[in-house]
């Protein structure tokens, strides 16, 4: 297994295949305020890269490429805020994905437990630390411990897909997951726009 760190953005002859898996670091849990930092992915076969997002540098032109691409399926853990947090920051809203959060939600139903260490210690037996989850993202140097945290956000992702797929088709609930999945970059723009907490379907 492998980290790699990269400064600024991906190197363009990095290949993630039909798939990759992405988190985010920001300096908090609000996209209007708190801003981007680190942006993680792997493909799923053990390696990770960690890239930083310099402040007053030139647009990340390879991993924005990426986001955007259409044949590249990208799997979050709670979509919604990465999506916010990339469109905000980077300018790009992130398509084709898929969230396990949403998925977890979707079959899970028996547990109010959808946190990513929830999902990796029941569905794959791994427990995740947790430590670093609070800390100071916009250092110009990531600490090893970092490096290591952000990437284990990333390195279960397609595991856990597979495992809430299989599930997702034994409830009958794919085609549902996959409309919750097409609606998140709107989901994403309303919290962008000012309706974070507001559910504009309800009655009241």
């Amino acid at each position: 297994m492998t980290n790699r760190v990269h400064r600024g953005d991906l190197p363009a002859d990095v290949d993630f295949g039909a798939s990759v898996a992405i988190d985010t670091e920001t300096l908090g849990l609000n996209p209007l305020r708190d801003r981007l930092c680190v942006v993680q992915l792997s493909d799923g076969k053990g390696d990770a890269h960690v890239v930083q997002i310099l402040r007053d540098g030139p647009p990340p032109e390879n991993l924005i490429r990426l986001l955007a691409n259409p044949d590249v399926l990208k799997i979050f853990h709670f979509a919604r805020f990465d999506l916010a947090v990339l469109e905000r920051y980077l300018g790009v809203m992130t398509t084709p994905v898929y969230c396990t959060k949403i998925a977890s939600k979707l079959t899970r139903t028996y547990t109010d437990r959808h946190g990513l260490k929830d999902l990796t210690r029941e569905l794959l037996g791994v427990d995740l630390s947790k430590q670093q989850q609070s800390s100071d993202w916009a250092a110009e140097t990531l600490s090893d411990a970092q490096v290591a945290y952000a990437a284990s956000d990333v390195l279960h992702l397609h595991a856990l897909k597979a495992k809430l797929d299989a599930m997702l088709a034994r409830e009958n609930r794919t085609e549902l997951a996959r409309a919750c999945f097409e609606f998140l970059p709107t989901r994403a723009r309303l919290d962008l726009a000012g309706w974070p907490e507001t559910d504009i379907f309800a009655h009241t």
